[in-house]
């Protein structure tokens, strides 16, 4: 099983996720769960297509830490 980093980003009509290590992948949504359930699908569906097609599948190498800053 693989783990891959997904960033949501809010946005002025909902949100919108992307994962870095699968280059194309995208989604938008109006609510935080629906684009969570999106974009779930859209990494099953991206890996889908590359096995379908031959290609290799990109191990996961992004890592995302949050960081307390004082501002």
């Amino acid at each position: 099983m693989r783990e891959y980093a997904v960033i949501f980003e809010k946005t002025s009509t909902g949100w919108s996720a992307y994962v870095p290590d699968l280059p194309g992948l995208g989604v938008a949504g109006s609510t935080y769960e629906a684009t969570e359930q999106l974009i779930r699908e859209g990494i099953t569906f991206h890996i889908e297509g590359l096995q379908a097609d031959g290609e290799p599948i990109p191990e996961p190498t992004t890592r995302v830490a949050r960081m307390p800053i004082s501002a």
